[in-house]
């Protein structure tokens, strides 16, 4: 089992740790419920350096990042990020990613960290015009700050303007007196915030250098756990739950990371083409329930008949709206707002409704 750097941390913040894509990781601290309404009303830190981390330099970079990626790499300028995924050739998804456009002919990829190992030999087989890639996973370490006052908390540990980032973007710079810290305004929680990149022998001194910072402001460190509810209740999709090899970016309603430009001809482009002219069967969609249940992975989502109309892929407790909400892939007649569908739970039909995410 891998440990982050930050593991000792964890455990004398105490933290219950479990085992996660091959991670010994923190799922809580002192709770889901308390760290998810901290990330929303104040700050939350959490230890993502499990995620995976690769380079792509060199001349032929572009060209091989808009072969292997969906969304369409060329409209990046220097600093801009933006979300991808990565087609498998069999109108499924090896994963989704972000792409970081770090400077002329230089680019980083942040991928799952399950997924680390896959990603990385998918990326060498499909190097066929010799890209300088570099899997640096095990050298960089990953701290986001997520909440309505990450931005006042690091803003005292930097002399970098964090208002001169916009979403989906970053800067290089120096960070709680480390240089070189990748400080990103992206995040997996729909309550703001900064995700920081450094290399691993600095990441105690920044998680404790941020903690400190943000300790009269609510900061709390916040787990996996509180980081799935979070998601969930933005509609955000996880990979391996609400897509995988088998589910399409269109079905998954990734529609708008899948740029059919010129001049990118990317793996599975025509089948994709034909799949959005020819119209898609079944599509990923949030639910919310009516009655009291939570909607869990591979629950059966059926009509008022009874018929089978699809399956659960994630589902939670929202601790905002203190309801079950969930996301699955329905056929595309029911994939309605608002449309009433059932939940089956313990063999009981549970009354739901379609709810396009967001759901709060």
């Amino acid at each position: 089992m891998k440990k982050t750097v930050l593991y000792d941390v964890h455990l004398a913040l105490g933290a219950k740790m479990i085992s996660f894509a091959g991670y010994d990781m923190p799922v809580e601290y002192t709770g889901i419920n308390s760290e998810h309404m901290a990330v929303r009303n104040a700050a939350g830190i959490f230890d993502v350096s499990h995620m995976g981390e690769f380079w792509v330099k060199g001349p032929k970079a572009l060209e091989f990042l808009q072969k292997v990626t969906s969304n369409d790499v060329n409209r990046l300028k220097p600093g801009q990020a933006q979300y991808s995924c990565f087609p498998n050739g069999k109108g499924g998804v090896v994963d989704d990613l972000l792409v970081y456009h770090y400077s002329n002919e230089k680019y980083m990829l942040v991928v799952n960290s399950a997924n680390i190992d896959k990603d990385w030999n998918w990326c060498q087989l499909q190097n066929t015009m010799g890209a300088e890639i570099e899997n640096a996973s095990d050298n960089i370490s990953l701290i986001a700050v997520q909440g309505p006052k990450s931005a006042s908390i690091l803003q005292k540990l930097t002399s970098v303007n964090l208002t001169d980032i916009p979403f989906y973007s970053f800067i290089t710079g120096n960070f709680a007196g480390v240089d070189n810290v990748i400080i990103s305004n992206t995040g997996y929680t729909g309550s703001g915030g900064f995700e920081l990149f450094m290399y691993n022998e600095e990441a105690v001194k920044i998680w404790n250098a941020i903690l400190e910072a943000g300790g009269n402001e609510g900061i709390m460190p916040a787990g996996l756990g509180a980081r799935d509810t979070l998601r969930l209740e933005m509609g955000y999709c996880l990979y391996g739950n609400d897509m995988d090899d088998n589910t399409s970016p269109l079905e998954a309603g990734l529609g708008w990371i899948t740029k059919f430009v010129d001049n990118k001809p990317f793996i599975d482009r025509d089948f994709l083409e034909n799949q959005k002219a020819e119209g898609i069967a079944r599509r990923l969609t949030g639910i919310v329930m009516e009655e009291k249940g939570i909607p869990r992975n591979s629950y059966s989502i059926v009509d008022e008949n009874g018929s089978l109309i699809g399956r659960v892929t994630s589902g939670t407790m929202s601790p905002v709206l203190k309801q079950g909400i969930g996301l699955g892939y329905i056929n595309k007649e029911f994939a309605v707002d608002g449309k009433p569908v059932f939940i089956v739970i313990r063999n009981k039909q549970l009354k739901a409704r379609v709810k396009r995410p967001p759901f709060i």
